[in-house]
C-alpha cells in the first residue's frame, strides 16, 4: 500500500507546484516592477500579502514537480513503444488472415502514424470500373500474390512487414491529402523506432511508369528497403484450370495424329509438295515481299499523266504490284527451265518433243526480254535490251 500512496503524494505535489507556478510568476513580476518604480520615485511601494516563505515553498514544490516529470518521462516513452508494438500485432493478425490488408482513411492514418517499429507498404489504387484504371486491375492479382507469399513465408512476422491496399473508393481523403492524380502508386513507410529505424522516415514512393509490374519485381523493390534477414520468395499457386486445359489439348492432338497418321504421313513425305513450297518461298522473298512489309510501300502509284505506274524507278523504291509481277516472271522462267530439263526429254514422240522445245524456248526468250525491260525501268542507264520488249 506504500507505493500507491507515494504515487498519490507525487501527483499531488505536481499539481500543487503547477498551481504555485501560475501564482508565483505574476508575484515575481510585480515585485520586480515595484523595485524599478521605487528606484525612480520617492513613493513607497505597495505592500504585498504574499510572504517570502510562501514564495520559497512554491518554488520548492515546482522543483519537485519538475523532477517527478523527468523521472516519469522514460515511463511515458516505454508506454508509447508498447503501444506501437501492440499496433503491429493487432494489424499483422488481420493481414495474415486476408492478405493484403484492406485499408481506409482511418486505418491508413493509424498504421502510417509515428511511432512505428514496423514497415508498411501500401498500394494506392482505383479498382472500380468507373475510374477507368485498367493498369490497377491488371496489377491487383500480382499484388495479391505478393501478400499471400509474405503470409506463407513469414507467418510469425519476423520481418515486421505489413502489406495493405487503399482503394480510391475507401480512401478519397488520403488521395486528396497526398495530391495524387494517377494510380496505382506504391508507398513504403520504414520504421521510426526500434533497431531498424531510419533517420529519414519519410515514405518511399514507387510509380508504375513502365506499365504493370510482376509480383517478383515488386517484391524485389520491397526487399531492397527492408533490413537484412531472410525474405520469403514469391509463391504462385497452381493454376489448375490452365493445367487441365493444356493436358486436354495435348491428349486431343495426340489422338488426332494417331488416327490421321496413315493419311497425313504420305502427304508430309511427298517430295513434290516440299519442292513446290520451297519454290514459292524462294520466289516470294527474292521478289521483295519482305521489303514491302518493312517499308509499307503503296500497291500502285499515279504516273502524273492520268495513268498508273506499276514499276517504281530506282533500286530503293518498289510497289506492291511490282513485287507480284516480278514473282510471276521468276516463276514462269523457273517452270519453263524445269520443263525443258525434265519433262521434254521424257517425251517419246520426236515431233511433239521438238514442238515443246520451241514453245518453252520462246517462253523463256519472251520472259527474259520482259525482265530486261523492267530492269531498264529500275536502272535508266542500263544500255542493253532484248526484243520484243
Amino acid at each position: 500500500m506504500a507505493k500507491p500512496r507515494l504515487c498519490e503524494d507525487i501527483l499531488s505535489k505536481v499539481h500543487i507546484g503547477r498551481a504555485n507556478l501560475l501564482v508565483g510568476l505574476p508575484v515575481l513580476a510585480a515585485l520586480r516592477l515595484s523595485s524599478l518604480e521605487d528606484s525612480k520615485s520617492p513613493l513607497h511601494p505597495v505592500p504585498f500579502t504574499t510572504s517570502t516563505r510562501e514564495l520559497t515553498s512554491s518554488f520548492t514544490e515546482m522543483k519537485l514537480g519538475l523532477a517527478t516529470f523527468l523521472c516519469l518521462l522514460p515511463v511515458f516513452s516505454t508506454a508509447a513503444k508498447t503501444k506501437a508494438a501492440g499496433k503491429f500485432e493487432q494489424y499483422h493478425g488481420k493481414f495474415s488472415s486476408n492478405p493484403p490488408l484492406k485499408l481506409d482513411d482511418a486505418t491508413y492514418e493509424r498504421l502510417t502514424a509515428a511511432p512505428r517499429d514496423y514497415t508498411i507498404a501500401v498500394l494506392l489504387t482505383a479498382l472500380e470500373a468507373r475510374f477507368g484504371c485498367q493498369l490497377c486491375r491488371d496489377f491487383q492479382p500480382e499484388w495479391e500474390v505478393v501478400g499471400k507469399s509474405w503470409v506463407r513465408g513469414d507467418k510469425k512476422g519476423d520481418a515486421r512487414l505489413i502489406l495493405g491496399t487503399l482503394d480510391f473508393a475507401d480512401g478519397r481523403g488520403t488521395f486528396q491529402k497526398l495530391m495524387l492524380q494517377t494510380a496505382p502508386i506504391m508507398m513504403l513507410f520504414p520504421p521510426t523506432t526500434g533497431p531498424h529505424a531510419k533517420p529519414d522516415a519519410h515514405a518511399i514512393r514507387m510509380d508504375f511508369t513502365t506499365g504493370p509490374q510482376s509480383a517478383e519485381q515488386v517484391n524485389d523493390w520491397i526487399i531492397r528497403h527492408l533490413p537484412e534477414g531472410p525474405k520469403p520468395p514469391i509463391y504462385r499457386p497452381i493454376n489448375y484450370t490452365r493445367l487441365v486445359t493444356i493436358t486436354t489439348a495435348i491428349l486431343g492432338l495426340v489422338s488426332f495424329f494417331s488416327v490421321a497418321a496413315p493419311y497425313i504421313i504420305p502427304i508430309i513425305q511427298n517430295r513434290n509438295l516440299w519442292a513446290a513450297i520451297s519454290l514459292i518461298t524462294i520466289l516470294m522473298f527474292t521478289s521483295g515481299h519482305m521489303f514491302n512489309h518493312i517499308r509499307k510501300v503503296p500497291y500502285v502509284a499515279g504516273n502524273g499523266k492520268g495513268g498508273m505506274s506499276y514499276f517504281a524507278g530506282g533500286f530503293s523504291n518498289q510497289f506492291g504490284l511490282e513485287t507480284q509481277i516480278v514473282a510471276a516472271m521468276y516463276g514462269t522462267l523457273s517452270f519453263a527451265t524445269i520443263a525443258l530439263a525434265l519433262k521434254v526429254p521424257r517425251m517419246t514422240d520426236p515431233k511433239m518433243q521438238q514442238i515443246a522445245v520451241f514453245i518453252w524456248g520462246a517462253v523463256i526468250f519472251a520472259m527474259y526480254s520482259f525482265l530486261l525491260s523492267v530492269f531498264r525501268i529500275k536502272n535508266g542507264g542500263y544500255p542493253f535490251h532484248l526484243p520484243p520488249f
